[in-house]
């Protein structure tokens, strides 16, 4: 299917259950190889928390918010959200919380236009720059960011999930 099949467009609660999904599977698809099987094949577990999560998410945006996704089909097969960043809470940054997209619609041109709609909001909301998180070998990632005019700025940090631990690197654009 091309990416003219597809629409963007804002999230609603209803959307919850497959935003949980896409998020799960997503994660799945994205990480293999490069984080524990046995962790990926648990992400299944906690599809219930994740759903409420973004129903409540989506039930509670601030003006400043950004949650859109990507439809193929009638069928929610990826998204993104983003709003005020976590990292600079007094400042006029924002920051690309999330974005997962199905690895069948990779290549397509969904995910750039999914990205493109939560920068394009988070600049319509006044935000001088934004900010976004990715696992350091997450290489296919970064490439998507780099080609997107995104750069690393030098911050790196670690996440703990359990007993593993997420190296990522903050990537960084002006509006």
């Amino acid at each position: 299917m091309s990416s003219d099949t597809s629409l963007i467009r804002p999230a609603r609660p209803a959307d919850a259950e497959a935003i949980a999904r896409v998020h799960v599977y997503g994660w799945q698809e994205a990480y293999a190889g490069l984080l524990p099987d046995d962790f990926l094949a648990g992400l299944g577990r906690t599809l219930d928390r994740r759903r409420d999560f973004w129903e409540g998410l989506a039930r509670s945006l601030s003006r400043r918010d950004a949650f859109f996704v990507a439809e193929v089909g009638g069928e929610i097969v990826g998204f993104a959200h983003g709003g005020h960043s976590r990292d600079h809470p007094d400042e006029n940054v924002g920051e690309v919380t999330a974005i997962y997209l199905r690895q069948a619609h990779w290549g397509r041109g969904i995910g750039r236009r999914l990205f493109a709609a939560v920068v394009d909001r988070l600049r319509e909301a006044g935000f001088e720059e934004a900010i976004l998180w990715v696992l350091d070998t997450n290489a296919r990632a970064r490439r998507f960011y780099e080609a997107a005019g995104w750069e690393a700025d030098g911050s790196e940090k670690v996440e703990t999930l359990g007993d593993l631990e997420l190296r990522e690197v903050r990537y960084r654009a002006r509006f």
